[in-house]
C-alpha cells in the first residue's frame, strides 16, 4: 500500500511540475497555439515509444539477459557433470538391465547434428529403463552420493537454476536417493519391498541424469569444442572410449 501511495504521489509532482512548466511558457510567449501543438505531438508519439521501449528494447535486452543466465546455468551443469554426473552415471549403469541396448544409441561422436541431439535427448527422456537391484553396488553408491551431498546442496541453493526444470528435478532425485541411502544402516539384507522402493528411487534418478547427459554434450559440442573432446573420452556408455587422444 505505501509502494503504491509512494507512485500515486510521485505521478501527481510530475504531472504538476508538466503542468506548471506550460503555465510558466504561456506568461513569458502568450501562445497557447504554439504549447498545443507541441502537446498533441508529443502525445501522439508516446505510443511510438512505448512499442519501441516495450517491444522491442526490451524484448532485446530481455533476449540478452536469457542468454547471459542460460550460458551460467550450464557453467553450472558442467560442474555438476565434473564432480557427480559422469561418475554417478558409470555406478547406476551397472543396475541397468540391458547396457548394451542402451549404450548403442549414446555412442556419441563428432558427426552429430543438433537435431540428432535433440532427438535421442527426448528418447532418453521417454526411454524404457529397467533397473534390477545389484545389492553390492549399493554401499558404492550410498558413499559416493555422502561424499558429494554438500556439493548438491549447494547446488540446490543456486538461483540461475530455477530458470532450468528439468536439471533441478534431476538435484532433487538425486538428493533424495542420497538421503534414502544414508538412511539405512546396511544395504545387504533389506526387505524385498525396500528394494523395490530403492529400484524406483535409482531409475528415477537414472532416467533423468541420461537425458541431462545428452543435453549437456550437445552444448559443449557447440560452445566448447575441447570440453566436447574429452567427455567423448569419458563416455560412460562406450566400452571402447579411451582419455588418450587416438
Amino acid at each position: 500500500m505505501r509502494k503504491i501511495n509512494w507512485q500515486i504521489m510521485l505521478g501527481v509532482v510530475l504531472v504538476g511540475l508538466s503542468a506548471a512548466m506550460y503555465f510558466a511558457h504561456y506568461l513569458m510567449f502568450h501562445d497557447a497555439h504554439h504549447i498545443f501543438i507541441y502537446l498533441v505531438g508529443d502525445i501522439a508519439f508516446v505510443p511510438v515509444e512505448v512499442l519501441l521501449v516495450t517491444l522491442i528494447i526490451h524484448r532485446l535486452l530481455h533476449q540478452r539477459e536469457k542468454m547471459i543466465l542460460l550460458k551460467k546455468m550450464n557453467m553450472v551443469i558442467g560442474v555438476f557433470f565434473s564432480e557427480v554426473g559422469t561418475v554417478l552415471l558409470k555406478k547406476l549403469t551397472g543396475f541397468q538391465t540391458d547396457p548394451g541396448k542402451l549404450s548403442e544409441q549414446l555412442l556419441i561422436d563428432n558427426s552429430w547434428s543438433k537435431k540428432r541431439f535433440l532427438a535421442v535427448e527426448k528418447r532418453m527422456r521417454e526411454y524404457p529403463y529397467t533397473i534390477a537391484m545389484r545389492r553390492e553396488n549399493l554401499d558404492d553408491v550410498r558413499e559416493f552420493c555422502r561424499q558429494k551431498k554438500d556439493f548438491l546442496l549447494r547446488l540446490l541453493e543456486n538461483s540461475h537454476l530455477l530458470e532450468h526444470d528439468s536439471f533441478t528435478d534431476l538435484l532433487w532425485a538425486v538428493t533424495h536417493l542420497t538421503e534414502e541411502l544414508m538412511h539405512r544402516d546396511e544395504l545387504t539384507s533389506l526387505p524385498d519391498t525396500d528394494y523395490t522402493h530403492l529400484t524406483g528411487d535409482i531409475k528415477r534418478v537414472y532416467a533423468r541424469l541420461v537425458a541431462e547427459w545428452v543435453g549437456y554434450l550437445r552444448h559443449l559440442k557447440e560452445s566448447y569444442p575441447y570440453l566436447f573432446s574429452l567427455a567423448l573420452r569419458t563416455n560412460p556408455f562406450d566400452s571402447q572410449a579411451s582419455i588418450h587422444v587416438q
